[in-house]
């Protein structure tokens, strides 16, 4: 019995959930255009801001609060990993029901996804040397495997999508909200069998990790709005950047963990992001889904 339990988790770390992550890059990728990564120079100050939240203060607020709470090594490392993994096919979604800019949260999103590639093996070799040291339990991130890995799973079915998209436009165009739809189910469907195969530590790890994680999005959203605001940005720019500096790719953290890291318990601070990140910003949908569409300050 353990040893099907063993083969079935497995299978879904190892499997099912990067095949999830590549259905809904290439789902983002069927959205996306080459201007969207062009877009930069139309919004320059708005995306460094945004650039600058999502991967240079995101992993520094992480690594802070996982030492404020004084976490245990694994779910340091699992808060670093969500930590690095900024952005995600989500956000947009939540943006354009909020009416922020679309295209500026897209382009944030694209870019960010791509240049993650290069952070996060980093951001993670550091976090794992670090909190590593005060346990026996080690765990070696091998930097190029890990580009790679990652690149297999988000670049090429980005890519992929953003082909099919310039070819087979109006496909692309038809397939969005399916795909849109197919995603999230396959993402919920196999987070939970991930929880689920780790349920017994689940409980203690969300005591552990459940207040810190609600601190990490609070704080992260508020650090995307504040800066927004400092830098007058207008009010459709700054919904954007508030929502793109709090919405993480969980989908992406998840696969790191389990597939690549090989430590579903690492996993618990994701599942417990996630938990408040929708909450956040069901909230935020529903005040901003009531405002008039308009450019205001």
């Amino acid at each position: 019995m353990i040893n099907y339990i063993m083969t079935a988790v497995e299978l879904i770390s190892k499997v099912f959930l990067p095949l999830a992550l590549a259905i809904i890059m290439l789902g983002m990728g069927m959205t996306l255009i080459i201007t969207d990564f062009t877009r930069v120079i139309k919004y320059p100050r708005a995306i460094l801001i945004g650039l600058t939240n999502q991967l240079i203060f995101l992993p520094i607020i992480g690594f802070s609060l996982a030492i404020a709470f004084n976490l245990n090594p694994v779910m340091a490392v699992g808060l670093m990993i969500l930590a690095s993994c900024p952005g995600g096919p989500t956000s947009n979604l939540i943006t354009q029901v909020c009416k922020g800019n679309i295209a500026l949260s897209v382009t944030l999103t694209a870019v960010a996804s791509l240049v993650s590639i290069l952070t996060i093996p980093f951001i993670l070799s550091y976090a794992l040397e670090y909190f590593g040291s005060n346990t026996d339990v080690r765990i070696e991130l091998p930097i190029i495997d890990t580009i790679l890995q990652i690149m297999g799973i988000t670049v090429i079915p980005i890519s992929i999508g953003m082909l099919i998209r310039k070819h087979k436009t109006s496909f692309a165009k038809r397939m969005e909200k399916p795909m849109r739809t197919a995603s999230t189910v396959i993402f919920i469907l196999v987070f939970i069998a991930v929880l689920a195969a780790n349920a017994d530590k689940l409980i203690d790890g969300m005591k552990e990790a459940g207040l810190v994680t609600l601190v990490l999005n609070i704080a992260t959203m508020g650090l995307g709005y504040l800066t927004a605001r400092l830098f007058k940005l207008n009010l459709k720019n700054t919904i954007s950047i508030t929502i793109e500096s709090g919405i993480q790719n969980g989908t992406l953290a998840l696969v790191i963990a389990t597939s690549i890291l090989n430590n579903v318990e690492m996993g618990i601070p994701i599942g417990a992001y996630a938990i408040w990140m929708f909450l956040t910003a069901g909230i935020l949908m529903w005040q901003l889904g009531k405002i008039p569409n308009s450019d205001s300050k």
